[in-house]
């Protein structure tokens, strides 16, 4: 069984069939050719069941936001504010990409229309400036990155939905590791910077006026995350009613921008239909494959096989690292996720790790997903925006923020207290 579900995953996903087929066509094999009853008789139940449930609203109403913010010119706003900030360190722009990404990570909740947003947005003037290519690029695929990790998150939400894990504790969970990973990202941009100093551009210093007239442009979407993740953690509104109100929150900027129309709220819904679709297949598919896995004794059986080779506690933590490295190369990232968590969490708390510690030591796995070939889609979603240049450009400046996601797995190991602090204390 094994063996059949791991190279049916591939072999399906190496057709370019859709995921979230992919996933029904793997519940029906296993049922088929593992299960003594017919699982697929209940099949209308386990759908209505995984799809009725309120936390999922969250994900349109997260999707909407990022879609109306990327409408409504809050990036831009947001990328010339922090500019005047940080564009004095070694690196110039770099750090202003990588501070754009993390503040709009804050509210997107997506990994893609993040590095998107920024790439539209930084790229004009990294090619005006005369800045390195590949670092430059580099550092906005990265920091789109910390779209699924810096709370609000769908792709925690995804995680939580389906393990049956707090939210709210999740998304506490991210904040640490979320805001140390984008200072690593300044911090090797510093040094990458300060001993090749082509790399980066020509520092920008700007005056303290200067700055505190900026953080006018910043106060709208500062407000939106603290509205937003303030409300769930004052225990003013769950995860979903937050969402709702972030929602109304960016369109009063919008309106306060006077960008606010009947055209951009068409396209902002229809984008919002058309990523939750594509999402909700997904986790639905992901659900029925996981009743059908656990019905058959999957779980057992590859807990059976992990137990005979004989590896300790942190040597199997490490195979499933491996593992999620090696996948990362070949399926995207949500795919990666909802194929994976099914078979990997009831594993991992077996042997002692907490649900949520691993929560965050997923999204950072699969986070690299999204910068390295053949399928990351953040190198080809920068590529696509500069409209010129290489891919491999991209690559190549995307490696040293490889390296630090690998660090902050290796850290998380180390000091899992990184993630769980919050959630544990507040």
């Amino acid at each position: 069984m094994i063996l059949f579900t791991s190279m049916g995953l591939l072999g399906l996903l190496a057709l370019s069939i859709p995921v979230g087929i992919v996933l029904f066509l793997l519940a029906f094999g296993v049922d088929t050719f593992f299960s003594p009853f017919p699982l697929m008789r209940g099949l209308g139940q386990i759908v209505w069941s995984s799809s009725n449930n309120s936390t999922l609203i969250a994900i349109p109403f997260f999707v909407l936001i990022g879609e109306i913010l990327l409408r409504s010119g809050v990036a831009q706003r947001t990328y010339a504010a922090l500019n005047t900030w940080v564009s004095w360190l070694p690196g110039g722009l770099i750090h202003a990409n990588i501070a754009t990404a993390t503040m709009f990570s804050a509210t997107s909740g997506s990994s893609v229309a993040t590095a998107a947003t920024v790439a539209t947005v930084a790229t004009p003037q990294g090619e005006k400036l005369g800045y390195d290519p590949r670092l430059f690029t580099g550092s906005i695929a990265a920091g789109g990155t910390l779209g699924i990790l810096i709370p609000p998150s769908i792709n925690l939400i995804v995680y939580g939905f389906l393990t049956e894990s707090s939210v709210p504790k999740l998304f506490l969970a991210g904040i640490i590791p979320g805001m140390m990973m984008a200072l690593l990202f300044m911090a090797i941009t510093i040094v990458l910077c300060s001993l090749y100093p082509k790399l980066g551009g020509p520092k920008q210093h700007s005056s303290w006026s200067e700055k505190i007239v900026a953080l006018k442009s910043l106060s709208p979407i500062l407000f939106l995350f603290l509205s937003v993740v303030g409300s769930i953690y004052m225990g003013w509104a769950t995860p979903t009613e937050a969402a709702a109100i972030g929602v109304v929150i960016s369109l009063v900027i919008s309106f306060a921008y006077s960008v606010i129309s009947t055209e951009m709220l068409i396209k902002s819904l229809v984008g919002t239909v058309k990523i939750t679709s594509m999402i909700m297949l997904v986790v639905i598919g992901a659900y029925v494959l996981n009743f059908a896995l656990t019905a058959s004794g999957f779980g057992r059986a590859l807990q059976e096989l992990l137990q005979g080779l004989g590896l300790s506690p942190i040597g199997t933590l490490l195979v499933i690292i491996l593992t999620y490295i090696i996948l990362g190369f070949f399926i995207e990232t949500l795919s990666l996720m909802v194929a994976t968590i099914p078979i990997v969490v009831p594993i991992i708390i077996q042997i002692g790790y907490d649900p949520i510690w691993f929560g965050i030591l997923m999204i950072i796995l699969v986070e690299m997903a999204l910068i390295t070939p053949p399928v990351g889609l953040n190198l080809y979603v920068v590529n696509s925006a500069r409209k010129k240049g290489k891919m491999m450009d991209v690559i190549i400046g995307s490696i040293p923020y490889v390296l630090i996601m690998l660090f902050m797995v290796f850290l998380l190991i180390m000091f899992p207290s990184l993630a769980l602090y919050l959630p544990n204390n507040y």
